[in-house]
């Protein structure tokens, strides 16, 4: 009884072995593959957090983002005065050319009272010369303050400037032509101050 105990022995050890190896192998590949698995995740992470570091702005990146929204705003600040100043500008340009205007407008009846008086025959060539010089120098100050007159027999008629009280056919003259100044007209740049009035041929 005794031996084929002793003989049983070494079958169960040779029996074991296997067993323990056969573990070994089943648990060293599960190793390997949890460590295969986890690698790429830790590999994802890096390129991710490496991604993420390239993508936040540098301290010199930002500064110069910040440098270049505070050029935009003073640009912009810039062009906002600009255009305040020249619309102010023109605001007191037109300010000052209609106080100027409204100002001639009364001294043209004194214009017109001048020139009647040259146009009436005198033999007294002392009062005919003060009536010129005192034309002469109401016309020098009109002119001095950018006010012209207009409006002469000849001239083309235009509606923008003339105005046609009367209409002739004539055939000495052209068409749309001033035959006749009833009344001079002035204008300042391109306003008209007053438009002339006139007799117009054919």
């Amino acid at each position: 009884m005794s031996k084929m105990k002793e003989e049983k022995q070494p079958e169960t050890a040779e029996k074991t072995e296997p067993t323990v190896k056969e573990a070994a192998e089943h648990t060293e590949p599960a190793a390997q593959t949890d460590k295969q698995e986890n690698a790429p995740e830790k590999s994802e992470k890096a390129e991710k957090a490496e991604k993420k570091k390239k993508a936040e702005p540098t301290e010199l990146e930002k500064a110069k983002e910040a440098q270049a929204k505070e050029h935009e705003q003073y640009l912009r600040l810039a062009a906002e005065y600009d255009n305040f100043r020249k619309r102010t500008q023109r605001e007191k340009d037109g300010i000052y050319q209609d106080a100027v205007a409204d100002t001639a407008k009364k001294f043209l009846s004194v214009y017109d009272n001048l020139a009647r008086a040259l146009n009436n025959e005198t033999a007294d060539e002392a009062y005919k010369k003060g009536v010129e010089m005192t034309m002469n120098e109401l016309v020098k100050i009109l002119n001095g303050i950018g006010i012209n007159a207009f409006g002469e027999a000849g001239e083309a008629f235009d509606p923008q400037r003339h105005n046609a009280v009367m209409h002739i056919e004539d055939e000495s003259l052209g068409e749309n032509v001033i035959a006749e100044v009833f009344q001079t007209g002035f204008v300042m740049g391109e306003k008209v101050i007053r438009f002339a009035m006139v007799k117009v041929a054919n």
